[in-house]
């Protein structure tokens, strides 16, 4: 029996880019595309969005898949911002030129160094064999440290015959939200009390990712 399966054409990643300069965002869909031998962004897109435009010291001519020039010109200028996907970060040089109804590419230079797990049928994309300077590659290697030294703290602490019951002791076992009780209760306000707006502060990129981390860490809890 034969199987028709709908081919996928394209594969795209919804990603946030953001200036380093005002630490605007901007979320956007990247097209992954083997063919393109770099990192290219929209010079539209650029301009409307105000990414700080450098000068090449020399400009890139840009050629077609048969060898010939492209007609939309040269690439005179890059883009240097950081870029978010599911808890990847990274901060990337971007080519910027015309392409038209595409954003942003992530071409072949991006893919091999990052080497994603490309679901084709479905369109999925994961980072998990990233290289060690990427964000999320540092923090798993940091989180399975973080666990084999509980481990052996608790090894430490707690008697051999006791060891069947370590998971009692493991941070994982704490990192879940408590089991409803009879006697819980709710927090009564004041009649009367009203509730005051607070302000809204600008932060900094490092306390932005650091404001990130800790929302992504309360939701894996299911803390919210």
């Amino acid at each position: 029996m034969r199987h028709t399966l709908r081919p996928l054409r394209e594969v795209w990643m919804k990603v946030g880019l953001e200036k380093l300069d005002t630490h605007e965002g901007v979320t956007v869909k990247a097209l992954l595309d083997s063919g393109a031998m770099g990192i290219f962004m929209d010079k539209d897109f650029v301009e409307e969005w105000g990414f700080k435009l450098v000068k090449l010291e020399k400009p890139v001519e840009v050629k077609n898949v048969d060898g010939t020039d492209n007609d939309r010109g040269r690439i005179e200028y890059e883009i240097e911002c950081n870029m978010y996907f599911e808890g990847h970060v990274e901060r990337i040089r971007v080519d910027v030129c015309k392409l038209g109804r595409i954003k942003v590419i992530l071409g072949m230079p991006w893919l091999a160094v990052h080497n994603p797990e490309i679901d084709w049928e479905k369109g999925e994309v994961k980072m998990m064999r990233c290289p060690p300077w990427c964000t999320q590659n540092k923090e798993r290697r940091e989180e399975r440290k973080r666990i084999k030294t509980a481990e052996k703290i608790v090894e430490e602490l707690v008697l051999r015959r006791f060891w069947k019951w370590k998971k009692v002791f493991r941070k994982a076992e704490s990192e879940r939200m408590l089991v409803q009780k009879p006697w819980d209760h709710t927090i009564e306000l004041k009649e009367g009390f009203v509730l005051r707006k607070g302000k809204v502060y600008s932060l900094s990129r490092d306390k932005r990712e650091e404001v990130q981390a800790f929302v992504e860490d309360q939701l894996r809890k299911g803390y919210i």
